[in-house]
């Protein structure tokens, strides 16, 4: 025991005291605060630079009348032939230029001619076809003799409310405990994705160098393969908690700092994935207060333990895989690639699954994919916040922990085998027979 811990000790030091280590740990909140300033920016730049000067010929009559300008495209019109306009309209420093011929009152569809020397993007091209649209709507309700304040009257605004929760003292609408559970689930599911690749690879480079450099015949001298395997992987992961929790303080910090100098936090520079989720909109409409109160509302007490054990569950088990691939590969560190996919594939299907699950909390994918071992330590946490059954909880606890117990005797008599193999590249086949081998 004294001899693992000297392990996980000098694992855990020698990387907390390199320099890149200092420069990670302090640029990754600065990176993510630029990174999501920079996406809000970079989304305003475009929207920007989205606005097309377009030049309209309109023989109807009845855009150039009905049509409001907005903040999108910018629209003049003109009443030169179709055939002058075509050959100056680029002269002009028009980027289209758009023909809409006579409106028979009675046609449901209207063939609305563009002139562009590019192509444009489905987006712009999807822009006009709505302005054009609403115009014509307005000239047909016109015409029909509709009153506008009938029209109106006739949209009910439709608001969702949960009456158990009302009955329960909870949230009146259920959409704010909705939303901050679905943004809870993504980041807690995405933050594990990220941990199981950041920190297993890790274990395989650390296992990966010992062997090339043929260090690791002084340590398997003095303790067993089992406990040094073991012992990279905790000191690793202490790493990896140390920066997180660190991260975890400075990058809220980083992220005020950053509003106080720039503004506030862009909307569109959320996580890739949440604007399909989540419509900031939703936001608007309650306060601060209830936001608050709703989020500590939550089951923490399910939510929180059951995290650190899928958190430390998924990461004992696919880094063990990674230490077992660290010690199959040969002289050469790129043939890591080619025994890295069985471990990446299960990982990236388990995101696919939790994008489904955070949509569909009770689904038969979301169901099975939380209590599946190689699925659950991704799955399961994107679950917790919409209050997943407790037996479906702990029969996914209980996979997880035998699975992982499996996965770590199974790497440890790969690790046993192929960590003295040197100038050999071990197959998938080698690696079978090292598992079922009696030695």
């Amino acid at each position: 025991m004294n001899k693992l811990w000297l392990i996980i000790k000098r694992e855990y030091l020698v990387r907390v005291r390199k320099k890149s280590f200092l420069i990670i740990t302090i640029l990754a909140p600065l990176a993510f605060a630029t990174i999501t300033f920079g996406m809000g920016f970079l989304s305003a730049y475009m929207v920007k630079n989205s606005t097309k000067k377009i030049l309209v010929k309109d023989d109807s009559g009845i855009f150039k009348k009905y049509y409001k300008q907005n903040k999108g495209n910018i629209y003049t019109f003109a009443d030169q032939p179709i055939e002058e306009l075509e050959k100056t309209y680029q002269n002009q420093g028009y980027d289209l230029l758009t023909y809409i011929p006579v409106y028979n009152d009675n046609s449901e569809k209207l063939k609305v001619k563009y002139y562009s020397p590019k192509k444009p993007g489905l987006a712009t091209l999807g822009k006009i076809e709505n302005d054009i649209g609403k115009s014509f709507k307005e000239y047909k309700i016109e015409k029909s003799n509709l009153d506008r304040q009938i029209l109106d009257q006739l949209y009910v605004d439709v608001s969702l409310e949960n009456a158990e929760a009302v009955g329960n003292g909870g949230d009146k609408t259920g959409k704010i405990s909705l939303i901050i559970s679905t943004a809870l689930a993504f980041v807690m599911g995405f933050l594990l994705y990220m941990v199981i690749f950041i920190f297993g690879t890790q274990v395989m480079r650390s296992v990966m160098e010992e062997k090339i450099n043929r260090i690791v015949e002084i340590i398997i001298s003095s303790v067993k393969p089992f406990q040094l395997m073991l012992g990279k992987v905790i000191g690793v992961g202490a790493v990896g908690l140390t920066q997180l929790f660190i991260w975890i303080i400075f990058i809220p910090v980083i992220l005020s700092l950053a509003s106080m100098f720039f503004g506030q936090v862009p909307q569109n520079g959320g996580m890739m994935g949440m604007e399909s989720q989540i419509n900031p909109e939703d936001l608007k409409q309650f306060p601060i207060n209830m936001i608050i109160h709703e989020f500590f509302s939550l089951n923490w007490a399910l939510i929180l333990p059951s995290f650190i054990l899928f958190f430390l569950g998924g990461y004992f088990m696919y880094s063990s895989l990674f230490a077992a691939v660290g010690t199959a590969i040969g002289d050469d560190q790129g043939e890591s690639q080619s025994l890295i996919w069985p471990i990446t594939v299960p990982v990236i299907f388990a995101m696919i699954i939790m994008f489904n699950s955070i949509e569909n909390p009770d689904s038969q994918l979301a169901v099975f994919g939380s209590i599946f071992p190689l699925f659950s330590p991704i799955v399961m946490p994107a679950r917790l916040p919409f209050d997943p059954p407790l037996w479906q909880v702990i029969l996914s606890l209980i996979l997880l922990i035998l699975t992982c117990i499996l996965f770590i005797w199974i790497s440890a008599k790969i690790y046993r085998s192929g960590i003295l193999m040197y100038g050999k590249k071990l197959s998938v086949k080698d690696m079978i027979k090292m598992t079922f081998s009696r030695k």
